[in-house]
C-alpha cells in the first residue's frame, strides 16, 4: 500500500512516500510528479523516511523523469532513504542519477 501526501513550502514542493512503490501502485507516484512538473514546479523534496520498499517499477518512475528534470531546470531530491531502499538505488546506479541525500536538512540546501 502506498500514501502519497504532497505539501507545497516557500521554495519546493515535498511529496511524502508512505508504505510500499511496486507495480500495482508507481501510477500513483507518476501522478503526482506530473501533476507538479505540469504547474512548473522548480524543486521537488521527495521525502522517503517512510518509504518501506520500491519495486523497478518504483524506480522506473523517478528513471523515466530524469531526462525531463534536466530539461526543464527541475531539482530533485530524495532523502530519508532507509538502508534497504538506498541500496535498490545504489544497486541500479540512481544514485548516481539522483541526488539522495540522508535528512531533510542536507535536502533543503541542495534546492
Amino acid at each position: 500500500m502506498l500514501k502519497i501526501e504532497t505539501s507545497k513550502k516557500s521554495n519546493y514542493t515535498e511529496i511524502k512516500l508512505i508504505g510500499e512503490v511496486d507495480a500495482s501502485n508507481s501510477v500513483e507516484l507518476d501522478e503526482a510528479i506530473v501533476a507538479l512538473v505540469e504547474n512548473d514546479t522548480k524543486n521537488i523534496l521527495v521525502d522517503g523516511t517512510q518509504l518501506e520498499y520500491i519495486s523497478s517499477a518504483g524506480l522506473g518512475v523517478f528513471m523515466s523523469y530524469i531526462e525531463d528534470f534536466n530539461d526543464k531546470k527541475i531539482s530533485l531530491v530524495i532523502f530519508g532513504l532507509n538502508e534497504k531502499v538506498f541500496h535498490v538505488f545504489q544497486i541500479l546506479g540512481l544514485d548516481q542519477l539522483i541526488n539522495i541525500k540522508s535528512n531533510k536538512e542536507d535536502a533543503v540546501m541542495e534546492l
